[in-house]
């Protein structure tokens, strides 16, 4: 016989619930659910832009494709997600590092800074996307 027997003998009353729609997460859960997604978009986008520099340091001919690639609008699009994936991930990031240092650690205070990350990333995504088209 075992020593611990673990959950054989528990009933579990607790009510299962896997419809994630149903869902209503907090602003600064989705907050911190996008600033992950934006850090795995930049850390398998580096690779497309360090080949896109590396073909533009190349040659001449080189810079010259990238720089025809780069006038292409899908490819356009594409920049424009990467750096909007940065940008969000800078200010998240600045965010995360200020409540390191003690500010806005409460409830109120974690609301705001998810509001201000909120407003900060729309307004530098937009300016980003003016600048590249």
């Amino acid at each position: 016989m075992f020593l611990f027997n673990f959950g054989a003998n528990v009933k579990d009353n607790r009510p299962v619930n896997l419809d994630f729609t149903t869902f209503k997460l907090p602003l600064p859960a989705i907050t911190s659910i996008l600033h992950r997604i934006s850090g795995a978009i930049l850390f398998f986008g580096i690779a497309g832009l360090l080949y896109l520099l590396d073909t533009s340091l190349g040659s001449p001919e080189g810079f010259a494709s990238v720089t025809e690639w780069l006038g292409n609008p899908i490819v356009k699009l594409v920049i424009w997600a990467g750096v909007a994936a940065l940008l969000y991930h800078l200010i998240a990031g600045v965010k995360h590092l200020i409540m390191d240092l003690g500010i806005g650690e409460t409830l109120s205070g974690g609301v705001l800074g998810a509001k201000i990350v909120i407003v900060l990333a729309v307004l530098s995504i937009v300016v980003a996307g003016i600048w590249i088209w």
